[in-house]
């Protein structure tokens, strides 16, 4: 996400870091292009407005024209500016002070992704929070959207309010909150219906439901893609029934990255989560210090390292950490790391946590590092024998043959996946020798293949 806005803030920011000095001239023409990208982004032109104001504001002071790294100065200052148009440093968290049942509403068009986040928000409450959670389905005008909402509730393990036919959106919506009370439930969330778009029928029928239920959120949940349409949308659900959180979708598209920035700044809503695929796992707290660090090519280590807690075997890390301490890994490792990194979502997704990763972006694709590589190079080792798997070293030209056959794949696929196990294990194996009083001494080029960092000066 934001790839387009970050690749052309990254250029402005380079060119002002590469300066000894700046005048106000400098900042200026900084501030132009900017405001271009933003507006390129389908950033809502106020919200622009005020955002570079606050920068020119803050970046003409003396202690940025008088500072030793004046570039780096305005960098932050932006940085500090994105953060609060985002919301604020930390995630805003979802409002659980209510006597149970909770209840929670769910507002937005057709198409959103409404009903997914519906029981992706069920999962999370189940498996974070142990509470006992309920999913009601208020969609009456769409097809089949009561038993797809059943469906979700099976997959996140919870509970789902049993169809009765004829009933209206708000006896549903009671009848849920009944239940609720008599089954001893901790959350009910209620999906409502969505439509193609904003009409009074529609905010007249959630308005009816809010006051049935008096729900502690309505979360107003938004297509990402749909740029500032979706700032629309959220403007006019906000003043006509005064949503208390925004849940992003689809943030894993080709976005622009506008509806982000612009959102808090329109409805005075927080967006408090994100969603990203249709995995029913796939929903995320929305950190906008994080976001910012990632738009402006600085990466999200803490994110990073929050999805691999999350998704990583530890025991199997400890298992291999052992292995490596030893100088041992093999090509069964090597699987077993590949489907690991499968679990924590796209390449390209992991990927852009990393700092300053942006720049590489177009050689990252061109190596084609996705998914469909990974599942390639498991099979591959799959189609080997435990032997080989242990011994790569015996691999020659007929075993080549056969595992390409087996695996179908080609031999020059095979040939790349032993070049690139060949290469960790060499890096490994160097680690091993030279120790951390070797490795601190040395730097990271002493790990490198030949050709690429020079022993002896750290990186």
């Amino acid at each position: 996400m934001f790839e387009s806005l970050s690749a052309k803030l990254s250029g402005t920011f380079d060119r002002l870091r590469g300066r000894g000095a700046l005048t106000e001239a400098d900042v200026t023409e900084a501030l132009r292009e900017v405001r271009l990208a933003l507006l390129d982004a389908d950033v809502a032109l106020p919200v622009v407005r005020d955002f570079t104001a606050k920068v020119r504001e803050r970046a003409l002071g003396t202690e940025v024209l008088d500072s030793v790294s004046p570039g780096q100065q305005v960098v932050k200052i932006v940085h500090d500016v994105m953060i609060e148009q985002l919301g604020g440093a930390g995630a805003v968290p979802l409002n659980l002070q209510a006597a149970a049942p909770i209840p929670f509403l769910m507002v937005g068009l057709q198409g959103s992704g409404k009903t997914t986040t519906a029981g992706k928000l069920a999962l999370r409450f189940r498996e974070r929070l142990r509470r006992r959670v309920l999913l009601a389905s208020l969609d009456t005008q769409r097809p089949a959207a009561q038993l797809q909402l059943a469906q979700l509730a099976v997959q996140a393990g919870v509970s789902s309010l049993p169809i009765v036919a004829g009933q209206t959106p708000v006896e549903i919506a009671r009848r849920a909150m009944d239940t609720g009370r008599r089954e001893g439930f901790d959350i009910v969330i209620l999906d409502t219906a969505g439509r193609l778009s904003i009409n009074e029928a529609l905010m007249e029928e959630v308005r009816a439901i809010r006051a049935e239920t008096s729900p502690v959120e309505t979360l107003l949940v938004v297509d990402a893609m749909t740029g500032q349409d979706a700032v629309n949308t959220a403007k006019a659900f906000n003043d006509a029934l005064g949503v208390t959180g925004i849940v992003l979708t689809r943030m894993d598209g080709d976005m622009r990255g506008g509806a982000a920035l612009s959102m808090r700044s329109v409805t005075g809503a927080p967006i408090k989560l994100t969603g990203s695929g249709e995995k029913i796992d796939a929903l995320e707290d929305f950190h906008p210090e994080r976001v910012a660090g990632r738009i402006l090519g600085m990466g999200d280590i803490v994110g990073l390292v929050e999805k691999a807690s999350e998704t990583i075997d530890e025991a199997e890390a400890e298992k291999l950490a052992r292995k490596m301490a030893k100088g041992a890994f093999d090509l069964e490792d090597y699987a077993s790391q590949l489907k690991q990194i499968t679990k924590m979502g796209s390449l390209s997704s992991i990927l852009g946590m990393l700092p300053g990763i942006g720049k590489m972006k177009q050689q990252i694709e061109d190596a084609n590092l996705d998914k469909t590589m990974i599942r390639r190079q498991v099979a591959i080792i799959g189609s080997m024998t435990p032997k080989e798997r242990r011994a790569p070293d015996i691999i020659k030209a007929s075993r080549k043959k056969r595992i390409a056959s087996g695996s179908g794949t080609s031999v020059q696929e095979v040939n790349k996946l032993l070049k690139t196990y060949d290469d960790m294990a060499t890096m490994m194996k160097r680690m091993n020798k030279l120790g951390q009083k070797g490795l601190m001494r040395h730097g990271l080029g002493a790990l490198m293949p030949k050709g690429m960092g020079r022993p002896g000066r750290p990186f």
